[in-house]
């Protein structure tokens, strides 16, 4: 592969899922717009694109998602009512979900057919330039108070202006829960970096090659789509990424990065109610007074 020169300038959002763990919250809204004390999952996850120096912004979307849309969108009624109302404060923060030098584009999944088919819909959009992919479900979060910390996908994008070669963020996760995820088998490269031999889908626990797994954030360049365009069905006859990738290990470099910072899994019930305790105990509004009604609690 010819090195890349491109910055990361697009994040695909695969926004399309059905969110049918959070039923029956999930019936008439995307699981994405599911708030974490006042924000949903998915502007987290913009505001973590954008914090990276990303401005276009993709989102996959499918029936139902509406919502999404309607969000980074302006609200003329909602402005002027707080205009009329001298609401400056409350304005400033609705102006921010979408601030003037991002992009908004969307494409549709017409059929549920995995992680990979979605991010092969945004093809057109993403155009030959690497490009960044973002799980909302995956909350994350550096919460080191260092006064240069970054987030985790401006960490990738940082590291990929280094190696110009596609880079997914990895942890290590408990042995009975590799099914559940991509697992890499890796080397070492330096640092937090560690170069990938292989990667499959969830393999049963007594056949994984580690457990070093997939988290919701990775860096791509645009070769991937070739080989998703020629990816049949795999697990759960979905067309998945991962196996995209596994091809793609054979034809150029793909890294594995350990990032520094903490991932919520909020495609669950105790992943999303973990982010929301302990994103509402750093919030400045109400975190004192929430970890006073915490501690006060009878158990």
């Amino acid at each position: 592969m010819s090195k890349q020169t491109n910055l990361i300038t697009t994040a695909v959002f695969p926004v399309a899922g059905l969110g049918t763990r959070f039923l029956p919250a999930t019936k008439a809204q995307p699981k994405e717009m599911l708030p974490v004390v006042d924000k949903p999952l998915i502007q987290y996850a913009v505001e973590e694109a954008y914090a990276a120096g990303i401005r276009h912004m993709v989102f996959v979307t499918g029936r139902n998602k509406r919502a999404i849309e309607d969000h980074f969108d302006t609200a003329y009624e909602l402005e002027a009512e707080l205009a009329a109302s001298g609401k400056h404060e409350l304005m400033q923060l609705i102006h921010s979900i979408k601030p003037f030098d991002m992009d908004c584009s969307y494409v549709r999944q017409s059929r549920s057919l995995g992680l990979g088919h979605a991010v092969l819909c945004a093809e057109q959009l993403v155009g030959h330039a690497p490009f960044a992919v973002l799980l909302a479900d995956d909350l994350m979060v550096n919460h080191s108070s260092e006064p240069n910390s970054l987030g985790i996908t401006a960490q990738m994008v940082q590291l990929f202006k280094e190696i110009q070669s596609s880079l997914l963020a990895v942890q290590e996760v408990p042995l009975d829960r590799v099914s559940s995820y991509g697992i890499v088998a890796s080397h070492a490269a330096k640092d937090r970096l560690r170069s990938i031999d292989s990667i499959v889908e969830k393999p049963n626990p007594a056949q994984t090659p580690s457990t070093l797994a997939v988290a919701g954030r990775y860096i791509l360049t645009p070769a991937i789509f070739a080989h998703l365009r020629a990816q049949s069905a795999g697990a759960n006859g979905e067309i998945q990424l991962t196996d995209a990738i596994a091809k793609l290990i054979k034809a150029e470099p793909v890294y594995a990065y350990e990032y520094i910072g903490k991932r919520y899994d909020c495609g669950s019930k105790e992943g999303f109610l973990e982010a929301t305790v302990e994103l509402a105990l750093q919030h400045p509004e109400v975190g004192h007074s929430f970890r006073q009604f915490l501690q006060q609690l009878q158990y």
